[in-house]
């Protein structure tokens, strides 16, 4: 896998990956679009998203929405690493059940997604769920 990074301006840089897609960064606290620390954040909750989706389509459950929503927490001095990221899934559909879901969760969380499994080294990563029915 590659990409690049190419400065545009003031601390505005555009990303993008070897299929071509493109994502402005801002290092300026995330001025003019999401900083690099947050799409490392949002990165996380996109491919663990992805898993649960997969796995619950993949055992023929009728789920029809997943939102992650992460908190995070980081040092306060230099270098600012996360410390602590917790990600929060609520799933829609009809018929799921919490066994269902969590063990969608635990797969993402513990064999699939590669995300949260590299910050794992170095970061306290936790899971949690809520089920709405529909």
């Amino acid at each position: 896998m590659e990409a690049r990074v190419k400065w545009v301006e003031g601390l505005s840089f555009l990303g993008e990956s070897a299929s071509g897609h493109q994502v402005m960064m801002d290092g300026n606290a995330g001025d003019k679009a999401p900083s690099p620390m947050e799409m490392v954040l949002m990165a996380a909750g996109g491919c663990s998203a992805v898993d649960v989706v997969s796995i619950l389509k993949k055992g023929r459950n009728d789920v029809s929405g997943c939102e992650v929503k992460l908190t995070s927490q980081r040092r306060e001095e230099a270098p600012r690493y996360f410390t602590h990221i917790n990600l929060h899934f609520i799933v829609t559909g009809s018929d799921l059940t919490e066994k269902i879901v969590e063990r969608a969760v635990q797969l993402s969380a513990e064999k699939y997604c590669s995300v949260s499994l590299m910050l794992e080294k170095a970061v306290k990563v936790t899971h949690s769920f809520e089920i709405k029915i529909q």
